[in-house]
């Protein structure tokens, strides 16, 4: 299951800051950033290659980007009733996300100018909190669910750990992502079984949103599901694809 960790900005006219860890198959094809779908041509994302669908996507101009985290599904629909959940962050950033998803359980993390909100369907009930000024994570449950156990083991240190005042803001977040992988139980960085499948994390994103634009920044970790001591080398180097 992926993680999020965001910080909404207690000053009028600071940016929102993002750290999205995506989990998956490390056997399922993918893409990273970049300008895939012709049919929004001013999108860029992360695409998954089976489904067509984004686990991440951004709308530079419009200032909107939306990342997807999967949830349990409590309906009783069968998989021909459903489509892929990989069309939610894209008719997130268009403004389109509809009101009664069509799609398996999902988190999504809607990121503007002005702040964040957090989209829960769990294939009955789909419920959106703006989150409030602060830091906040967000995996399988409610944002900042403390029963999730790296969320209730590591949701304070990153809050301790702050952001840097630099354009290298993220150090401080993935000193607590390194520390995190001393207790695989409670570890940022996952390798886990489900239904006969073993999601691992594969990849990091470093995100600003804010009034003066959007930066969006990758980096693919060396071993999946481990701790990579280059990775906050490998976001500085990385171009922001979607520049301000």
């Amino acid at each position: 299951m992926c993680t999020v960790v965001i910080d909404v900005p207690r000053e009028s006219g600071r940016p929102v800051r993002m750290l999205a860890v995506r989990d998956e198959d490390r056997n399922r094809p993918w893409r990273g950033l970049g300008g895939w779908w012709p049919d929004q041509p001013g999108v860029h994302g992360v695409r998954d290659d089976r489904a067509g669908g984004a686990w991440l996507a951004v709308d530079p101009a419009a200032r909107r980007l939306a990342v997807l985290l999967n949830r349990e599904d409590l309906s009783e629909r069968s998989d021909d009733e459903v489509v892929s959940r990989g069309g939610i962050p894209l008719q997130s950033v268009a403004g389109s996300l509809p009101e009664t998803p069509t799609t398996r359980g999902f988190n999504l993390v809607e990121v503007d100018a002005d702040g964040a909100t957090v989209v829960e369907w769990d294939g009955l009930t789909a419920r959106r909190t703006r989150l409030a000024p602060g830091t906040h994570m967000i995996a399988h449950h409610a944002p900042d669910d403390l029963g999730t156990p790296r969320i209730g083991r590591w949701l304070e240190d990153f809050r301790r750990a702050g952001i840097a005042e630099d354009d290298e803001w993220w150090g401080p977040w993935l000193e607590v992502v390194a520390a995190s992988t001393a207790d695989p139980s409670a570890s940022v960085l996952r390798r886990d079984a489900h239904g006969g499948l073993v999601l691992e994390s594969l990849l990091v994103c470093a995100a600003t949103v804010g009034a003066d634009g959007v930066d969006v920044r990758e980096a693919v970790l060396s071993e999946p599901g481990e701790w990579d001591p280059a990775l906050g080398e490998r976001l500085r180097a990385s171009a922001p694809v979607v520049p301000q």
